[in-house]
Order: C-alpha cells, then structure tokens, then sequence
C-alpha cells in the first residue's frame, strides 16, 4: 500500500476520530479546526481523492455529497508506521525505541508494568 503524506495523515487522524462517513465539509471544518489550517474545499478534496486512490478511503455519493470513511483502521496503520520506525531509526531493535521515548516522556509506574507485561507474553 502506497504511503501517505503527512498531510494526509493529518487528514485521516480526523476521519478515524469519527465514527460515522464524513462529508468533505465536515473533513474541512474539523482539520483547519483541529491543526490550525485555514484549507479550502477543493484542497481538502484533491487530499481525499487521492486516499481514496491509494486504498486508505471509502467514497460513496449520498445525493449532491460524497461521504468517506476509512478503509485502514487507525491502529493497523499506526501499528505499521511505528514498525517501520523501529526498523529504519532503530535498526530493528525495539530497545532503541524505547530508550528514546523514555528520554523524552516519563514512564509511569502503569506504562512499565504494561511493557513488563507485554513482554511476558511475548515469551
């Protein structure tokens, strides 16, 4: 599956937020909403076109408005990404990631005994 853009990315963060098929205007209002933009309908459009075209997106006509949803859930996607940061930035090591996610964000006491508990699982 084709990469998306971070633009796109910020643009299917809101469209995953939402539970029901949203219309281009309802995608507008909440991304120059959310992240401070100040896009127009045919830029959001040109964005969704092409996620649709790349697999990440539904469109269906309802009436004169196009609605989408998600193809690709939120977590399948996040799963990937984080994946191929571990493997680019941390040469496959996952040690590596998490030293650096603790360096810059403090474990709590619930998130250690998570990871000690997901890594149990693992063995």
């Amino acid at each position: 599956m084709e990469e998306l853009t971070t633009i796109e990315t910020l643009v299917m963060k809101v469209i995953w937020q939402n539970d029901e098929p949203m219309s281009i205007q309802d995608i507008l209002q909440r991304v120059n909403s959310a992240y401070g933009k100040d896009w127009k309908t045919q830029t959001v459009s040109t964005f969704l076109s092409k996620m649709v075209k790349k697999g990440y997106l539904s469109m269906q006509r309802r009436g004169r408005y196009f609605f989408y949803e998600p193809l690709v859930t939120e977590e399948a996607y996040s799963r990937r990404e984080i994946a191929k940061c571990v493997e680019f930035w941390g040469n496959g090591k996952i040690d590596h990631l998490l030293t650096a996610f603790s360096e810059v964000h403090e474990l709590t006491e619930e998130e250690r005994a998570n990871i000690r508990e997901l890594l149990d699982e693992l063995e």
